[in-house]
């Protein structure tokens, strides 16, 4: 059964690597100035996607959510909007914090069953839940697909370049 569950947890994690590194070649080669500016109406800009991705996405449901973390705990429930960069933060140590935040999500996944309970849970009741460490893959992996896509779209509004398109 354990070469079931690692065999099932090395996939989605292979998946969600494909999914990770698609978001980073989406605002590959983009400037400073690019990375930050708004495209869309609400106002999102391509860093503050990466950022998001990074503290909400990663961070959250990792080293919180399957972990239990008390320190991330205390910066998940004080955080103010990931979407917005700090000035001072450059988009290169942004982009290294979303890959730095990925490895150590990946040593949180190694070290956990995946049928094992969550250990924290930061929504209210009665709201949506996700269970185990594969509930969460499948989240962070569905997460990540979407705002990939997302990015897609603002890179070809940016610059005309596409990451995948059939034709």
């Amino acid at each position: 059964m354990t070469v079931v569950v690692d065999a099932e947890i090395t996939a989605l994690l292979s998946v969600l690597q494909v999914q990770r590194d698609h978001v980073l070649g989406a605002v590959e080669g983009l400037s400073e100035e690019v990375l930050r500016r708004p495209v869309l109406p609400s106002g999102w800009s391509c860093l503050g996607m990466v950022q998001h991705l990074t503290l909400s996405v990663e961070r959250l449901y990792f080293r919180a959510v399957v972990a239990g973390d008390p320190v991330v705990i205390d910066l998940v429930s004080s955080q103010d909007s990931a979407w917005q960069v700090a000035s001072g933060l450059s988009a290169a140590d942004v982009l290294d914090h979303y890959r730095h935040e990925a490895s150590l999500a990946d040593a949180v996944i190694a070290a956990s069953s995946a049928d094992a309970d969550l250990v924290w849970w930061p929504f209210p009741e009665g709201e949506w839940r996700l269970h185990n460490l594969r509930d969460v893959l499948l989240h962070v992996i569905t997460e990540t697909a979407c705002h990939a896509g997302h990015l897609d779209a603002v890179r070809e509004l940016i610059d005309g370049r596409q990451w995948l398109v059939n034709t």
